[in-house]
């Protein structure tokens, strides 16, 4: 479907309307001559892209007359196609945009007590401070309006809301005493925890028993590192009725929650009698469990119960914790973190870290992991078991990028299954909530072994598989394999198998739901489980009403500024987030950009001539119904700045913004 004739226009109409309704708009517009030369260069790409792009051209140039100048000739080198990940692109650290930043503890009205003393390199004088503190973006505080108060205090970016006489933080008592000793954010990486990773001093009681069980040399002769005394291959399967001889089936003595947690669930189907109570460690409320002297058997664990309800999978930088608030507004029921890299968690990483975190609006709420490796996945496994609150742990076996390739991960354990056997049989040790696993049809784009795999993954304790129907040479550019989902779908029963590719609209998901499988998962568009049970991405990214529309089986002529009042709430999420001083109102303009990098790439529904738009069309150029839908249509990256400005005000001075994932759009 394209857009009405009467909205196509020309690349260079579209972008001389935006430019003119802009300027029109901005009395401090751009001189015409800068105008004319931006528009020489399309703006497709930012200043700092763009030179290297020049560089690129007149080294080519400067080869090409060495050649010729050597009686060579060489033929043009074809234009390689921008896939993947721009790795190079500029990063903006807070250090380029605030040069003076005030000492946390000042801010929290402890300044006598700086850890660092004379050696800070922070101001302490909030004089010296505000005299080159940058102008702010706005009367009204997000953080003072919604909590009563903004612990930013001076250095929070809209803080004329909130600063009374000498600079003195304004408090709303009565507003503040609603939220006092809620947690609006959970999973949050503790300093104590932290300092016992780092010192390598926290222990992973059940994951050392699991890999000193791998190390055992076995009968058969097999190496220690082999799951040779696991590997289904030539074995009969241990069925729900017989207890399974797999690793760590030793009793088990798992440790008390911590106070204020919820203790973990016990999944018996039959309690044991109450006599067993007597010498038991673990106090229950309810049935009485034999958890402590014997290990649950695979049926036995609790299952992974999401039928019927909305899912939104991980999405790497974009599926942040703001960005699933959105999507829980429009009526998603269970949400995932970001991918975490295990190596990173077991580290204490902060950033990594922060990728667990989970809103107090999430109601289900699981992880995803990466990694290579069972040592390392089995205890980062049980490390997230004993400190985060979650439903269910992801092992992502789909990633195709070659950051996570070459090291074994991603879709590298599919071609290592003792390596994968190993993983899942650990992790599912370890967990006391359902473990799933995402995978592709395979590496090469014409050899499948899905089908091969996931009778194995059932076998090996994982709770459901999802499929995404690409290998991982065709990424995310070839059209999804449906008639193979539905194939493994069969293979796969009775554990749950969900189908992943190209869905953008409720009629996309009621197609996918006839394949015969449990469900779709779309890893770049959106994602259908059974009875409109959805897991979606990047259709979320494009359009995160999906939601809605799926719920209410209706195609949602959205308008430019409902949208506009979706970032909105966007910045005010990560305002709350990411905090309202200068370093947080830059990382919530940095997903905001990376946000509306995809957000481009929708089309009004008022404007197709047929329905419904499909996720591999790329539109025409076009003409909206009015000046902020034309602006919101286009795919330069001045663009998409000039909204974001529109929300956090201008941007600091060198700004530059390149898209951490390439399109086939760009040059």
């Amino acid at each position: 479907p394209l857009p009405l004739h009467r909205y196509l226009t020309s690349k260079d109409r579209f972008h001389a309307y935006l430019k003119a309704r802009g300027a029109s708009g901005n009395e401090e517009a751009a001189p015409e001559d800068e105008e004319e030369e931006s528009v020489g260069n399309d703006q497709t790409e930012p200043p700092a892209k763009r030179a290297r792009l020049d560089e690129s051209v007149k080294e080519g140039e400067s080869q090409e007359d060495a050649e010729e100048a050597g009686g060579e000739e060489k033929e043009p080198a074809e234009r390689k196609r921008a896939r993947g990940q721009n790795k190079s692109r500029p990063c903006m650290k807070p250090n380029h945009y605030e040069k003076s930043r005030l000492c946390p503890s000042v801010t929290q009205g402890c300044a006598e007590k700086c850890y660092f003393g004379s050696r800070c390199r922070f101001l302490h004088d909030i004089d010296e401070y505000m005299a080159v503190k940058p102008a702010d973006l706005g009367q009204n505080c997000v953080l003072f309006e919604t909590f009563g108060k903004c612990i930013y205090g001076v250095t929070c970016r809209f803080a004329q809301a909130h600063l009374g006489d000498g600079y003195q933080n304004v408090i709303n008592t009565d507003l503040a005493k609603q939220w006092e000793g809620k947690s609006l954010v959970r999973n949050n990486l503790s300093k104590d925890l932290q300092h016992q990773l780092r010192k390598k001093k926290f222990s992973f009681e059940k994951a050392d028993e699991y890999l000193r069980h791998l190390a055992k040399p076995h009968g058969d002769g097999g190496k220690g590192n082999k799951a040779s005394g696991n590997s289904t291959e030539g074995q009969e399967v241990p069925n729900c009725t017989a207890p399974e001889e797999g690793p760590g089936d030793a009793p088990e003595h798992p440790g008390l929650p911590e106070e204020g947690e919820d203790p973990k669930p016990a999944a018996l189907e039959t309690p044991c009698p109450v006599d067993a109570l007597e010498g038991s460690p673990i106090k229950t409320t309810g049935p009485v469990t034999d958890e402590d002297i014997i290990k649950l058997r695979l049926c036995e664990k609790k299952k992974l119960e999401i039928q019927g309800k909305l899912y939104l999978a991980p999405l790497t930088t974009c599926g942040n914790l703001p960005f699933r608030r959105i999507c829980k507004r429009f009526g998603a029921d269970v949400t995932c973190g970001e991918m975490a890299v295990c190596t990173n968690l077991l580290q204490g990483q902060s950033s990594e870290w922060a990728l667990l975190k989970r809103h107090h609006t999430e109601d289900v709420f699981g992880v995803q992991l990466e990694g290579a490796f069972p040592d390392t996945m089995t205890k980062c496994a049980e490390l997230l078991n004993q400190t985060i609150e979650v439903d269910f742990v992801d092992i992502n076996v789909g990633c195709p990028i070659d950051l996570v390739y070459k090291k074994g991960g991603g879709c590298a354990l599919m071609t290592r299954s003792n390596k994968f056997e190993q993983i899942v049989r650990g992790m599912n040790s370890v967990l006391d909530v359902p473990l799933t696993v995402k995978i592709r049809t395979g590496v090469q784009e014409k050899i499948n072994v899905a089908h091969k795999i996931i009778p194995k993954i059932r076998e090996w304790g994982a709770s459901m598989v999802t499929l995404h129907g690409r290998s991982r040479e065709q990424r995310y550019t070839k059209v999804a394999d449906w008639d193979y989902i539905a194939e493994c779908a069969k293979i796969a029963c009775p554990m749950p198998l969900f189908g992943n590719g190209d869905i953008l609209s409720y009629e996309d998901a009621n197609r996918a739901m006839q394949m015969g499988v449990s469900g779709v998962m779309i890893a770049r568009q959106v994602t259908v489980f059974p009875h409109s049970l959805l897991l979606m991405q990047e259709g979320a990214l494009i359009k995160p009403w999906i939601f809605t529309e799926i719920k209410e089986q209706r195609h949602w002529d959205i308008s430019s500024s409902e949208r506009f009042d979706i970032l909105k709430d966007f910045t005010n999420y990560g305002l709350e987030h990411w905090g309202s001083d200068t370093q947080g109102v830059e990382k919530t303009r940095k997903f905001l950009l990376e946000w509306l990098s995809f957000l481009c790439r929708y089309i009004p529904v008022g404007l197709l001539e047929h329905l419904p738009q499909k996720i591999n069309e790329r539109p025409p150029y076009y003409m909206g119904r009015d000046y902020l839908e034309t602006l919101m249509a286009s795919q330069n990256v001045d663009d998409w700045i000039k909204i974001s400005e529109l929300l956090l005000g201008p941007v600091p001075a060198n700004f530059t913004f390149l898209p951490k994932h390439k399109a086939n759009s760009y040059r």
